[in-house]
């Protein structure tokens, strides 16, 4: 019992004896919160330049991604001497198809498809029995203006010599002289008229006009003829064609049209004989460039006295030609079709990098996988040799190094 208040009096001694704790001045509060600010915006702006920072990276790095890889490589120089090869049609040096000149019966043709005739061979006989009915009635009607002339004419020499001794009046010699020039007159008409119809009885034979090769036989005995000189066509009765030379007609693009010489010598292949070469000689060209495509048309003779060549062939025409200018060499792949016109992509090196330049170009022979530049490029460019269809002028482009390329072709 007497405890209990000696630990209540030592409690309230301790109470009583510590120190009260002194209050906190308004600058410390303030330097304290400031600090606290300070922390926080340092925290703050780390965060805002690490984001800012992968920002930028990460641009960068898109930017990187985004600018496509390509393969680059100069343009190869054509040589000065170039082989341009042609497609040619081969066409016979004459070509013509037969008409009748009178109408009739075809009565015998002697030549059918294939014959080789001589200038003059009789090819066909037509019969004509109008036409020779009618050049009998021409020959008697030429026989009565005759009589009939020669009538006049010594009347009108009887009365010319009575009016002179006033035997007759002058009015009646007239009349027989006037008379005499008529009848005259009608014999001329009676002899043109005879001339003519013989002529065309003359047609009933037909003949070859050239020495060639027939090739159509388009009638047979028995046959109504039609002559082609009326406004119809007319039947055609052969079809002939000199084949001793042959034609072949070129259609030269116009960059070569200068080096197109009278004279110069072409050589000329065929599917039908491989590694056989014959030789022609360029003999005229038309002086003209055809403005829907841009090209001459020349044409070469060739001979074919040994009868190897047949018109209507395809020939492929070689011409061995100077070059005009000097021309580089790309592959196929490295044009860019678009509506501004044939372009090829070269890459230029700038303070930023590497960037792609659309060059507009003109190309000469094509062979398939490669073509000749004829115009546009420099020995200095860098072709893009297989450009993405996205690339657009100006744009950043990866180059892709040659270790880079080897073993992507050693990954193939």
């Amino acid at each position: 019992m007497n405890q209990e208040p000696n630990a209540q009096s030592q409690s309230a001694t301790s109470h009583e004896s510590a120190p009260e704790a002194a209050p906190l001045s308004p600058r410390k509060a303030l330097v304290g919160v400031g600090v606290v600010l300070l922390i926080l915006f340092v925290l703050a702006a780390v965060g805002i330049l690490r984001r800012l920072h992968a920002d930028t990276v990460l641009a960068q790095r898109t930017d990187a991604l985004a600018a496509p890889t390509v393969s680059i490589a100069p343009p190869k120089a054509g040589a000065p001497v170039e082989t341009l090869m042609l497609p040619g049609n081969v066409t016979a040096y004459t070509d013509s198809p037969i008409y009748a000149r009178t109408d009739g019966y075809l009565d015998r043709w002697y030549y059918d498809i294939g014959a080789k005739v001589k200038k003059g061979a009789l090819l066909a006989v037509i019969s004509t029995p109008e036409l020779d009915k009618q050049v009998a009635q021409a020959e008697s009607d030429l026989t009565t203006a005759e009589a009939t002339a020669n009538n006049a004419r010594i009347q009108a020499d009887r009365y010319s010599g009575l009016v002179k001794s006033n035997a007759v009046s002058q009015q009646d010699t007239d009349t027989f002289v006037n008379q005499a020039a008529a009848t005259a007159s009608t014999v001329k008409s009676a002899q043109a008229n005879l001339q003519r119809l013989l002529e065309l009885q003359s047609f009933e034979k037909v003949y070859a006009p050239f020495d060639g090769v027939v090739t159509a036989r388009e009638i047979d005995t028995g046959q109504l003829i039609s002559s082609g000189s009326g406004q119809g066509a007319g039947t055609e009765l052969f079809h002939m064609q000199a084949l001793e030379t042959l034609r072949v007609y070129t259609n030269v693009p116009q960059i070569f049209s200068q080096t197109m010489k009278r004279g110069m010598k072409v050589d000329l292949t065929f599917p039908e004989y491989p590694g056989k070469t014959f030789q022609g000689t360029l003999v005229r060209t038309a002086d003209a460039i055809d403005p829907v495509s841009r090209t001459l048309l020349v044409e070469i003779d060739v001979n074919n006295s040994a009868g190897q060549l047949m018109p209507g062939s395809l020939a492929q025409v070689h011409f061995r030609t100077p070059s005009v200018a000097q021309t580089y060499i790309v592959p196929s792949s490295a044009l860019i079709f678009r509506r501004e016109g044939m372009q090829v992509a070269t890459v230029i090196q700038s303070s930023g990098g590497a960037v792609a330049h659309l060059v507009p170009v003109v190309i000469g022979e094509d062979d398939g996988a490669t073509v000749q530049i004829v115009n546009g490029l420099s020995s200095s460019d860098k072709i893009v040799q297989d450009p993405p269809d996205s690339l657009i002028d100006g744009e950043k482009v990866a180059v892709e190094s040659s270790n880079d390329a080897a073993s992507g072709a050693g990954g193939l």
